[in-house]
């Protein structure tokens, strides 16, 4: 019952001045919003990315040709041209691990089919890239291995360059131009929005990498080469296994440097998984700050409390409240201040993200645990911040608070 009371008796003191315990909450609770609406901006870029890397498809290994160093300046990958089709022929039938392989040729063009044209991005590539990618098909059917084997002049088109050659009618079976050379549309593919860099991976033209390279682009090398291991565990493996083929197929020697580049998707998403957490760190830092304020309001006002209600405090003492229930009393009434702001803020920072995700198209994501994380912080901060008010009231001489005036 006596702690029942004292509870009864903190609250009563909250109430008793309604305006100054809001504004005292406000801190905390712009604290907790700010950290619940940080946390949640920083858990969305990075559910963001996650996705765009998932976009590549599963367990993927990606091989570029290497730089050309030319009086000291370098072309940046690919420029090297150092990669083959017979490279990739060879991590197909000599690397263990490996589910499927795709070579990669690029070019680019004005597309034209009537009176519509559109400039973007030819990539030729083998039959296993689609399921590599793991891209399905709204509509029609990829090309096949007769086809790359032929360089047969077929394409298969993402949706945006669909929409812009063909924009009221269905591109599958029509023909357009690349460079004047006539190409029929095999297949339509179902949209995979935005990639990890900005771009647009609908907007694209896939042709059998044969097609590319010879009746397109006069090249004789691969831009890169899409290998698929068979399983996640297995991709170190296949990495390593992939190194030593291709220095041994280059005849690179020892202590050399390689002439092409590997990335998988594993160091991919670390290295992006990396900066998000950053970003979400410096934003959770910069929110935490807000609450350590408002902490320090609590602080503020609850010494004030105890100063205005010395006389108060006497007489509890007087009738025979003991030390620990003034500590109690006090303790509560901090509690209760960071708590409740820590309620609201919770609903400011939820409402918050939603707000940001309406308005400025930013990806949120609010987490359970980041909520409770928010809570028991801000519950924290009361009793850290209104422990020494506390005291400083139970330590009181009841005979000097009776006096005090």
């Amino acid at each position: 019952m006596r702690y029942f009371a004292t509870i009864k008796i903190a609250f009563r003191a909250l109430r008793r001045n309604k305006l100054r315990t809001i504004l005292t909450m406000l801190g905390i609770i712009i604290g907790v919003g700010a950290v619940i609406a940080m946390v949640g901006i920083g858990n969305g870029a990075k559910a963001q990315v996650q996705a765009r890397i998932a976009a590549l498809g599963q367990n993927v290994i990606l091989i570029f040709s290497g730089s050309i160093n030319r009086s000291g300046v370098f072309s940046g990958f690919g420029g090297a041209g150092t990669l083959m089709v017979e490279d990739a022929l060879a991590i197909q039938n000599e690397v263990s691990g490996v589910a499927a392989v795709s070579p990669e040729a690029r070019s680019s063009g004005q597309l034209m089919a009537g009176n519509n044209n559109w400039s973007t991005q030819v990539m030729g590539e083998g039959v296993e890239y689609f399921n590599i990618r793991q891209w399905d098909f709204d509509d029609g059917a990829m090309f096949t291995e007769a086809d790359v084997r032929s360089a047969a002049k077929v394409c298969v088109l993402g949706k945006t360059t669909a929409d812009k050659l063909f924009p009221d009618e269905n591109a599958v079976g029509k023909t357009l131009r690349i460079r004047n050379v006539p190409i029929r549309v095999l297949g339509v593919l179902h949209p995979k929005g935005v990639s990890m860099m900005g771009s647009d991976q609908d907007d694209t033209v896939v042709v059998p990498y044969t097609t590319c390279m010879k009746r397109l682009a006069g090249v004789t090398t691969l831009r890169a080469i899409n290998v698929q291991a068979a399983s996640t565990d297995q991709i170190a493996d296949v990495q390593n296994g992939i190194t030593d083929l291709l220095r041994q197929r280059h005849r690179i020697l020892p202590g050399r440097d390689d002439d092409f580049i590997i990335r998988n998707q594993q160091e991919i998403s670390e290295t992006a998984n990396a900066t998000t957490e950053t970003m979400t760190a410096l934003l959770a830092g910069v929110a935490v700050i807000s609450l350590i304020v408002g902490g320090i309001g609590i602080m503020n006002i609850m010494l004030v409390s105890v100063t205005e209600r010395t006389r108060e405090i006497g007489i509890r003492m007087a009738v025979g409240a003991r030390g620990r229930d003034i500590l109690l009393q006090f303790l509560i009434e901090a509690v209760t201040l960071s708590s409740i702001g820590g309620l609201l803020g919770i609903g400011l920072g939820i409402g918050g993200a939603k707000v940001l995700t309406v308005i400025k198209q930013w990806p949120t994501l609010v987490s359970p645990e980041s909520t409770l994380i928010a809570f028991v912080f801000s519950a924290a901060v009361g009793i850290f911040f209104g422990f020494y008010p506390a005291r400083k009231a139970s330590q009181l001489d009841p005979i000097d608070a009776l006096r005090y005036e």
